[in-house]
């Protein structure tokens, strides 16, 4: 059952479908929102979003052994991310990552909070953890900046677009080029009877702005630009949820051979849509090549500033230069394609030209 956030109450507040239900999708001025969002005046409420606690004294080193991040060290107050494969390095789990000492807090999307602790309960064995989804007693509030009055809070700090230790970049520009530098994000665990409290009346942006801030920074979501085939170097994910020279874990192999060999499958990619039809394809739409259905879109928003954008999930082989379609029924879209992750590792290519102009 979805929980609804109070700050739904809010005048002017629409509430938002499918992943992002319970929360607002805007509050009635999406673009103004957004910039707000962008400046880092406006809050997002992120309240739908799932939180579980590992507790014990072996908390850190067993989620050392099951992902694909290094954790052992982790200091208190330091944000990352790990992955949770299955045997093929396909991603099962996504989680943010931050510890406070005591507890490690794994904030994940609203679908993942129940399965992702029911599995860790599975893998407890004779280790001193405690697993618990305490989504219902917590909730998460987005800004693209250190809010001063929270700083007695939790807060989350993406990594992205920062290449972490043992990480490595599949993207097609440098860390200075990335647009991801654009987009600092935070997110704050608030004890969900203080979420009114906390907001206040601090000027809130729905989902929607959070959503167009993301595919602008490249930045893949889980269960949106996942599916039950996607490993991580095609979305890039290497940069801040892989740690290379970490010890075995479940995934490591198909990791390992993906990243020598150079060649992930499909790969992400950001597209440029024609905007002349004022309306925007549907997650999920056919991307084409010609007359050759080559992926999917996987995130569209309508951006403040470059107008409708979207993230797609392509065939590796699809030509880095090529002006692709999106058809959505028999509505069809022209996407000028912008690479992320390159097309063979090792290749720098320039972001908005898309000449090749060197080697890593």
């Amino acid at each position: 059952m979805t929980i609804k956030s109070p700050l739904l109450a809010r005048p002017g507040a629409v509430e938002a479908a499918g992943a992002d239900a319970g929360v607002a999708s805007h509050y009635g001025e999406p673009l103004r929102e957004q910039r707000a969002l962008a400046a880092g005046t406006a809050l997002v409420d992120l309240s739908h979003r799932g939180v579980v606690t590992v507790t014990g004294p072996d908390r850190l080193s067993w989620l050392n052994t099951l992902s694909s991040q290094q954790l052992t060290n982790l200091p208190p107050g330091q944000s990352t991310e790990l992955l949770l494969l299955s045997v093929q390095g396909r991603i099962e789990f996504d989680a943010r990552v931050v510890d406070d000492g005591a507890t490690t807090w794994l904030i994940v999307e609203a679908a993942e909070a129940g399965p992702l602790a029911e599995w860790l309960n599975k893998m407890k064995f004779m280790l001193r953890v405690e697993i618990a989804d305490v989504s219902a007693d917590w909730a998460v509030l987005g800004s693209t900046r250190r809010v001063p009055e929270f700083s007695g809070l939790l807060v989350w700090e993406d990594p992205w677009p920062h290449v972490g230790a043992g990480g490595y970049s599949y993207a097609v520009v440098d860390e200075a080029g990335h647009p991801g530098l654009e987009r600092p994000w935070f997110e704050y665990l608030v004890p969900a009877g203080e979420l009114e409290v906390t907001a206040r009346e601090r000027p809130l942006a729905g989902v929607w702005a959070a959503e167009a801030l993301r595919i602008a920074a490249w930045r893949p979501r889980w269960g949106a630009e996942t599916d039950d085939r996607t490993i991580p170097h095609e979305l890039d994910l290497l940069r801040t949820a892989v740690h290379l020279d970490k010890g075995c874990y479940k995934g490591q192999e198909t990791v390992a051979r993906v990243h020598n060999l150079g060649h992930p499958p499909r790969r992400l990619v950001f597209l440029q849509l024609d905007g002349s039809q004022h309306t925007m394809p549907a997650v999920g739409s056919g991307v084409r090549s010609g007359d050759r259905l080559v992926g999917a879109v996987t995130s569209v928003a309508q951006h403040y500033e470059m107008g409708p954008v979207a993230l797609a999930v392509v065939k590796r082989s699809v030509a880095p230069g090529e002006v692709l379609t999106v058809l959505d029924g028999e509505e069809p879209y022209t996407a000028a394609q912008e690479l992320i992750v390159a097309p063979d590792a090792g290749q720098v290519v320039g972001r908005q030209t898309g000449f090749l102009r060197g080697t890593r």
